[in-house]
């Protein structure tokens, strides 16, 4: 069953209309969201459709912030509204996680219009408040690929307007992160037999195709040429031969325009082959049963979603991308099953890596490592100004974080108050992890240059950090995002399904606070 981007349903359209709205343009709303100020009794409650309900419910039962009322306004009941008082102060993650309460109740009758209406809030509250909803509200209304034979009818939101004063800041950044965000939870929903190594490159390439990337992929054949063994390790158990690596390259606003004067394929092809700024790296383990080293069913039962390191480099990739950001970006996504059979890669085999490390295999469900020391090998072939590689690599760091933060690992320790900070500001929270060199006799192997892993599971997300470090010079700054909280029961933050798309934020984020530039002045 073949299976389409859904890029023109990625986003529900936004618009910001006038501050002042009569009752009549109020009621013409399926539903609204009314902000208020922690201290609603300043609110000019006159000037507000419908306001002198509100105040009574507001005013007279003492309302505070957080607290949300829904209820029913207008003629006939007609507009459902869900007002909030909006905190003055609060951490990014909370304000994420109120709004995907309040989008919750504003979605809730599944309406084709809501408007967002902010009355007396302070400035800055007013925005990040605004921002916030949209991106609850974008999350909430996006759905996922579904197969079923009959399909239960669904309202579509068409539609979100802002009424509020002023001009919100940084909107495009907001919608830019929602679409990436979103990209990135379609693809890792998928079932693991509509996105098998073949589905996914095809997807990519189409996607490549609209955007106006460069696309590259280096099968079996080309990567044996490279000599990339811990790659092949993994992909040689499937029972066929569609794995490979997928290369696509972004350039950003004044590359383009360089190229642009030096006409035709040439200038394109000059700007593709200059190093670029940024690589993004991502695990794309389509569906991993731990191979030899078999998993229980309830550890393999969700194994498709193993390749949700690609599907947030892909996001961040598309965010980037919409924005205009004037990055060159390239992505390096590693895409192969890891399959159990006569041909599966075994404990104590010895491969090589394309960079001439040796590994020593101890466990075969440590495939992650494996193909990503090869991605990044290549990748940093190209010389980048950075990398950032994205993986759902170790169940130990579930167990020190759970699944509300992802672990980050850095060969620059000068930047991690930067890379922590990302995370506070993007809401996509992120716990800075050691790097130390001592970890290292840990991976001590007798018969290869390091073991893939040791035989007891504890620091093991830390092993797994300098195990991969190996196969990235240190000229060139490094961030591992191991992502704990890729999925999580019931959601996190501003988003509602269990798989969260962790990484879009973030990365959007960090770029926008100078990284990469800032990672290579601590070289």
């Amino acid at each position: 069953m073949p299976i389409r981007l859904p890029l023109r349903s990625l986003l529900v359209p936004v618009r910001q209309i006038g501050a002042r709205l009569t009752p009549a343009a109020f009621d013409r709303y399926a539903a609204a969201i009314v902000l208020l100020p922690a201290e609603p009794k300043s609110v000019p409650w006159q000037s507000l459709p419908h306001g002198l309900m509100l105040r009574d419910v507001f005013v007279t039962k003492g309302r505070k912030p957080g607290d949300i009322v829904p209820l029913r306004l207008g003629p006939h009941g007609g507009t459902w509204v869900t007002a909030v008082c909006v905190a003055d102060t609060a951490t990014t993650f909370e304000r994420l996680q109120a709004s995907a309460r309040v989008a919750r109740s504003a979605l809730e009758g599944e309406p084709d219009t809501v408007l967002i209406l902010s009355r007396g809030c302070a400035p800055t509250a007013a925005d990040d408040a605004i921002k916030a909803l949209i991106a609850a509200l974008e999350a909430a209304a996006f759905r996922f690929a579904s197969f079923k034979s009959i399909s239960k009818p669904h309202g579509k939101l068409a539609r979100i307007d802002v009424a509020a004063a002023g001009k919100v800041r940084e909107m495009d950044l907001t919608l830019a992160t929602s679409a990436g965000n979103n990209l990135a939870r379609w693809l890792t929903a998928l079932p693991p037999n509509m996105l098998d190594a073949t589905a996914y490159r095809r997807l990519l390439r189409d996607l490549a195709r609209h955007l106006n990337l460069d696309f590259t992929f280096y099968g079996e054949a080309q990567l044996k040429r490279q000599g990339a063994g811990a790659f092949l390790a993994v992909s040689q158990g499937n029972a066929t031969r569609n794995a490979g690596i997928v290369h696509l390259t972004y350039r950003g606003a004044a590359r383009r325009r360089r190229a642009i004067r030096t006409p035709g394929a040439t200038g394109a092809r000059r700007a593709a082959q200059q190093p670029p700024a940024l690589c993004l790296v991502g695990k794309g383990i389509c569906f991993d049963t731990g191979g030899t080293n078999l998993k229980t069913h309830k550890g393999m039962l969700d194994m498709h979603i193993d390749m949700e390191g690609s599907a947030v480099a892909v996001g961040s990739l598309y965010a980037l991308h919409n924005l205009g950001a004037p990055l060159d970006v390239d992505c390096w996504l590693a895409i192969t099953e890891n399959r159990t059979g006569p041909q599966a890669y075994k404990p104590q085999d010895v491969v090589r890596a394309s960079n001439g490390t040796t590994i020593q295999v101890i466990h075969t469900d440590a495939e992650g490592r494996m193909v990503l020391a090869d991605t990044l090998s290549l990748a940093a072939r190209r010389k980048p100004g950075a990398i950032i590689d994205y993986a759902t690599l170790t169940g130990a760091c579930v167990y020190a974080l759970t699944e509300r933060y992802s672990g980050i690992f850095t060969n620059r320790p000068a930047t991690r108050d930067l890379l922590e900070a990302a995370g506070a500001t993007s809401g996509e929270r992120v716990w800075s992890f050691p790097m130390d060199a001592d970890f290292d006799t840990d991976l001590e192997s007798s018969v290869a240059d390091v073991l893939q892993c040791t035989t007891e599971g504890k620091g093991d997300h830390i092993l797994a950090a300098r195990f991969l470090a190996r196969f990235v010079p240190q000229t060139i700054p490094w961030l591992h995002i191991d992502l704990a909280a890729g999925s999580r029961t019931g959601g996190l933050a501003h988003i509602g399904t269990d798989i969260t798309g962790f990484g879009v934020r973030y990365t959007l984020d960090l770029v926008r606070r100078g990284w990469p530039a800032s990672a290579r002045a601590t070289a």
